[in-house]
């Protein structure tokens, strides 16, 4: 009786087990719970800190708000209008730009370093510093002497200036919005950048009128004296030529001179009406813009919001006292190579810490 081979039974795969080092949501609790101290005293440092900070170190910060609109009058809006009736009369035409050519771009000048600078000579009562400190003064060394120089000290003080603004439009509506340290101060402030901001629009004008008066004035001498000179050709040739009904050549050179006499005529009468125009304009006052809202005192500060500072220093504390653990957890349960690794990862950067620092702080 044969045996029947018997056939080989295949082996199951082998059923891999899950490693030991998996961490379990378990795992992370549990060094949570063994460094709850560090969790706890990290955040609490930090909210310390905060609290010391914002009651000690900062001061308040009171806003004074202005609303204001364009008049519609701006210099190169009367410019363009001035020009534009000469450069009619004379026969051609002048492209026209748009409405949003015309208007004074506001947030560009109140933004300016020009507007930041001379705010710095006004002179402002504060109660911190007395009555009648200029700007510079009270933005940079107070009663105490100056620590730097003269152009320095601008410098920092046009920058403030400049973050002190907040400039929005809406429409054809603009909000002026100053912040400081003094409610009373953010009010004379926003005052002082309104006058600026008319003077600046009176001298732009006044220089532009001035220009357009000159070029008037110079057009018109010279059309004074081309006119001159076409009524003496007409007057000689009248006076050569008696009789030119007989001849249709002397006919038509007379319409022509007398053409040219009218002609220049016009242009000179249009001139010498720009040119009183632009006499009235140079003294006439406008109105660049409408104050709707004047700057009021405010009543409670804008900031610092002290409560959400704690808060956000609470939060990063938080994180950064779970990263201190877990830096904490790995360095104790590495092996001696890993250890040796942090060791001299360690000396390393106090090593290069150290070189950065001078010579005699290193004895230290």
């Amino acid at each position: 009786m044969t045996n029947k081979p018997s056939q080989m039974q295949q082996p199951y795969p082998q059923q891999y087990p899950f490693e030991e080092d998996t961490t379990s949501l378990m795992d992370i609790l549990l060094v949570l719970a063994r460094h709850l101290k560090l969790i706890i005293i990290v955040p609490s440092i930090f909210c310390i800190g905060t609290i010391i900070y914002v009651l000690f170190f900062t001061s308040p910060i009171y806003e004074s708000t202005a609303t204001f609109m364009s008049s519609g009058s701006g210099g190169k809006q009367y410019q363009s209008q001035m020009l534009g009736g000469i450069v009619s009369q004379l026969g051609f035409s002048m492209p026209s730009g748009g409405e949003s050519e015309l208007q004074w771009s506001y947030k560009d000048i109140l933004k300016s370093r020009t507007l930041a600078r001379s705010m710095l000579e006004h002179k402002f009562d504060t109660e911190k510093f007395g009555p009648q400190k200029s700007l510079l003064q009270i933005l940079t060394y107070g009663d105490e002497e100056p620590a730097v120089s003269v152009d320095i000290s601008i410098k920092g003080a046009i920058n403030t200036v400049q973050g002190m603004i907040e400039v929005s439009r809406s429409g054809n509506l603009y909000e002026l919005k100053i912040s400081s340290f003094d409610p009373q101060l953010a009010v004379d402030i926003a005052n002082a950048v309104m006058e600026e901001l008319d003077r600046h629009q009176r001298d732009y004008n006044a220089r532009n009128t001035a220009k357009t008066r000159q070029f008037i004035e110079g057009r018109l001498m010279e059309t004074k004296a081309e006119l001159e000179a076409s009524e003496e050709a007409l007057k000689e040739f009248r006076e050569r030529n008696r009789s030119i009904f007989e001849s249709p050549q002397l006919q038509l050179e007379q319409e022509r001179l007398g053409r040219d006499v009218a002609v220049l005529i016009g242009v000179f009468t249009t001139l010498k009406q720009q040119l009183e125009t632009a006499k009235i304009n140079e003294v006439n006052e406008s109105d660049y813009f409408i104050v709707l809202d004047e700057p009021e005192r405010s009543i409670y500060k804008t900031g610092p919001n002290r409560r959400l500072m704690v808060i956000i220093a609470g939060f990063i504390g938080i994180g950064l006292g779970i990263v201190l653990v877990f830096i904490r957890e790995y360095v104790r349960n590495s092996d001696d190579e890993d250890k040796e690794k942090i060791s001299k990862v360690k000396s390393l950067v106090v090593k290069n810490i150290t070189d950065f620092l001078p010579q005699r702080l290193r004895k230290i």
